[in-house]
């Protein structure tokens, strides 16, 4: 019996000889069949969140709009990523992951493909920036946070940090690969290849992707049948409840750092801060796909620490080191060390998600992770938005990211310092 099997399987009966029925007869937990599937829509999730970065100069080229007008579209698209979180987060816990994946991808497919027959600043924020933030953000960190969640009570932080690593090999394939169709086919091009990408995504989403264990006759990855023989529901007035917690608003605000710490300055302006210095967007754009790579380690090591250590004090670690790494960045432009920096700065890009994921789990239940923690990555993505706009406004202004990046790293430090005050242990929730 696999680890997690109920000792009676529910009524579902697969079709014979379709995909879930061979998957179903592997000796391999179902769950993992469905991490798989879920950190492949947030590989493209994340690769498709980071074509502002690439596209942004080639933008700038082609339509003769300024920074700050560009930053402003990519803003939109941060908010509302970050808005997909929770209404994501709301829309899974009552109707299951699957049916939310499959409408945010198809979403997601069309904004991309519409954009690239824009021409006037409108559709650029409409359809590059509202409908691609939100087709993106309903498969984005909500849907891993969920899934991790509903399938796994051991190993939890190491799925959440697979999924985190998934978000950086995005990044890793994406950066290269669309710098290369840029260079070959322009933008445009690429942002249809971007959409394309989303439909040959939907059939093994239709086809393997379950809303949760008991669908296919398991138990949640290390549950008992006395722990888990009826999956706990969400609690509708979570939200009410949590919003009148210090530590709702901590982890708020930590999450804020991190979105305009790496989003938003650093995913949005490191390659036009590489421009600025001398260095062609193919070369910065290896570099941003170096990060991505060392975010991919990181990530996963910070699952495994997130299962092991005090979460609150990896994230007091986190914040600094992200802190030190952007005061030095306005000094270094040498290659070796912006190839150091893209080192050290990449094994922590997102190495915040584990932790902050499981502080949200332990303070206010796994059966309201998708609610909470989409509000808390809703300010995650404002932060990054903040970030991305002043970024550009910055650089248009002073003609440098220079002040930008020192800012930057200065909130990072406060994030750290507001980390530890998180109560990780569950307090009763006031109505």
């Amino acid at each position: 019996m696999q680890k997690g099997q109920l000792k009676s399987h529910t009524h579902h009966h697969p079709i014979k000889n379709s995909p879930l029925d061979w998957a179903m007869k592997s000796k391999v937990y179902y769950g993992w069949i469905v991490v798989l599937v879920t950190a492949l829509v947030a590989l493209y999730a994340a690769g498709a969140r980071s074509s502002p970065g690439v596209f942004l100069l080639p933008m700038q080229d082609d339509t003769g709009w300024s920074k700050a007008t560009l930053s402003f579209a990519v803003s939109i698209g941060l908010v509302m990523l970050g808005l997909g979180g929770p209404i994501s987060g709301f829309l899974i816990d009552r109707h299951g992951p699957r049916r939310i994946t499959l409408i945010g991808l198809l979403l997601t497919s069309l904004s991309f493909g519409v954009s690239s027959l824009t021409h006037t600043v409108w559709q650029l924020d409409l359809f590059w920036g509202f409908f691609s933030g939100l087709g993106t953000g309903l498969i984005g960190s909500v849907l891993g946070a969920t899934v991790a969640a509903r399938w796994f009570v051991a190993r939890r932080g190491l799925v959440t940090g697979i999924f985190g690593a998934s978000m950086s090999a995005g990044q890793l394939i994406f950066v290269p690969l669309l710098s290369v169709l840029v260079a070959q086919f322009g933008w445009r091009e690429s942002s249809l290849i971007i959409g394309g990408l989303a439909l040959l995504l939907l059939l093994p989403t239709l086809f393997f992707l379950k809303d949760e264990p008991q669908e296919v006759g398991l138990l949640p990855f290390g549950a008992t049948p006395g722990q888990e023989q009826t999956r706990n529901r969400p609690d509708p007035t979570v939200m009410g409840k949590a919003v009148r917690t210090l530590d709702f608003w901590l982890l708020c605000a930590t999450f804020c750092v991190c979105g305009a710490t790496s989003n938003g300055i650093i995913g949005t302006h490191f390659i036009a801060h590489q421009h600025d210095h001398g260095i062609a967007a193919g070369v910065a754009a290896g570099y941003l796909a170096l990060m991505g790579a060392f975010n991919f380690i990181g990530t996963i090591a910070s699952g495994w620490l997130t299962d092991r250590f005090d979460p609150r004090k990896l994230l007091c670690t986190y914040y600094i080191f992200r802190g030190a790494s952007l005061f030095l960045l306005p000094y270094v432009e040498s290659s070796f060390g912006i190839g150091v920096f893209a080192v050290l700065f990449g094994l922590d890009y997102i190495a915040t998600v584990p932790p902050t994921t499981a502080l949200v789990a332990d303070r206010f239940g796994r059966a309201n992770v998708g609610t909470v923690y989409g509000w808390v990555f809703c300010a995650h993505q404002i932060g990054a938005a903040v970030a991305a706009w002043a970024g550009g406004s910055v650089r248009d202004a002073l003609g440098s990211y220079a002040l930008a990046f020192l800012f930057a790293g200065g909130i990072a430090l406060l994030g750290g310092l507001l980390s530890l005050g998180i109560r990780r242990v569950p307090q009763p929730l006031k109505a």
